[in-house]
């Protein structure tokens, strides 16, 4: 059952008397007659659970700023329950909260709500798979090209695996923008040797993945 107990996330509507309870949804994630895509479930389940497990407060703000936008077009927002020391990852409405408060009065349809348990190893196993592939295809780069393009070639990986935690080569244009124009310059503390070279770097580790360069500007 779905508690809006307002313990951790949203607090609920005291006034009508009762915390709200949601009824039975599918934790496996949303499937083709839920309003948010089962795509879109499952890369909100990843970034909430990267952002749990990180100790950098402002990399947790920049997975759940990324997991906001992923549902603000499904009108739906996200917060974390937590059920006697297990996490579920509830996603609903973003029209039941009034602020930061859950409005029970607002609720019509409490199936809406998606629940997705964020216990259990497999997804971080899968996580550090897709680390492990990115670090080889930057000592690939590093071995064939140098130092410097390796340098650049570890940033992005250290961004992909923050932000994203998935292979470099899935980046989208706008995802390869925000390394080139916000992470490398912010994040990387790049020496002017990396900074010099970095359009170069990118273009090398796709070629080393043998997979075209996704289209990017620099703003």
């Amino acid at each position: 059952m779905s508690d809006f107990d307002g313990s951790d996330g949203p607090d609920t509507d005291r006034e009508g008397g009762t915390d709200h309870e949601a009824g039975d949804t599918d934790t496996d994630g949303a499937d083709g007659d839920e309003e948010v895509p089962a795509d879109v479930v499952d890369e909100v389940e990843r970034l909430t659970r990267i952002a749990r497990s990180t100790p950098d407060e402002n990399e947790t703000r920049a997975r759940e700023r990324r997991r906001d936008a992923l549902l603000e077009p499904y009108g739906f927002t996200a917060r974390v329950r937590e059920d006697d020391g297990d996490a579920v990852l509830v996603l609903y409405p973003e029209e039941w909260r009034d602020g930061e408060v859950v409005r029970t009065d607002r609720i019509e349809d409490v199936s809406r709500a998606i629940e997705v348990s964020l216990e259990g190893a497999g997804d971080p196993d899968d996580w550090s798979a897709v680390d492990e592939h990115n670090r080889e295809l930057v000592a690939q780069v590093a071995k064939r090209h140098g130092d410097v393009h390796g340098a650049n070639a570890s940033a992005l990986a250290d961004f992909v695996g923050n932000h994203y935690a998935k292979r470099i080569e899935s980046l989208t244009g706008p995802e390869l923008s925000e390394f080139r124009t916000e992470y490398f310059v912010r994040n990387a503390w790049p020496s002017p040797a990396q900074r010099g070279v970095v359009e170069e770097s990118i273009e090398l580790v796709y070629e080393t993945a043998d997979e075209p360069v996704p289209e990017f500007r620099v703003r």
